[in-house]
């Protein structure tokens, strides 16, 4: 066995490594594999040249949950109620940013100005706190949403 492995070894130090052979034994079974499967970027659209589509009411419904969860589960921690609101409005926000572009459907197709969006994520994410999770919300929190939502009824 170990003169079958001494035999081996000696042919493979005896081959001639041409940058040819190289060539040929690594670009081209990579260009026939981008040939063959068609892999290319030219057809492919970027980020950038797909227009952004509006958050929609399930997007939002869907944020706001998710924003709401985090506001419980962080609340139950121990996490302070403004720290725990904030970092779910930040998130609610950047998605919102990034995915949409800032544009809500419902309210046309025009960008929203970040603060206005913090807010609305801030009263959204809150209101249905209160629904999961009432004991995990401050009650003078409470009573103000409760107050503008009887208020906006009107």
């Amino acid at each position: 066995m170990l003169s079958l492995n001494n035999k081996l070894m000696r042919k493979l130090m005896f081959i001639n490594l041409s940058p040819k052979k190289i060539f040929n034994f690594t670009i081209l079974p990579l260009l026939w594999s981008l040939t063959f499967f068609n892999i290319s970027t030219s057809n492919r659209e970027t980020k950038a040249d797909i227009k952004s589509k509006a958050a929609n009411e399930e997007d939002l419904y869907l944020y706001k949950g998710m924003g709401a969860s985090y506001l419980c589960i962080a609340s139950k921690a121990g996490i302070e109620f403004p720290k725990a609101v904030g970092v779910a409005t930040a998130t609610y926000v950047q998605v919102i940013e990034g995915k949409h572009a800032g544009i809500i459907e419902e309210l046309g197709d025009k960008k929203l100005e970040r603060d206005k969006l913090f807010a609305g994520a801030e009263f959204q994410i809150v209101s249905t706190a209160i629904n999961y999770c009432p004991d995990s919300i401050p009650k003078e929190v409470t009573k103000k949403v409760k107050k503008i939502l009887k208020d906006n009824k009107k």
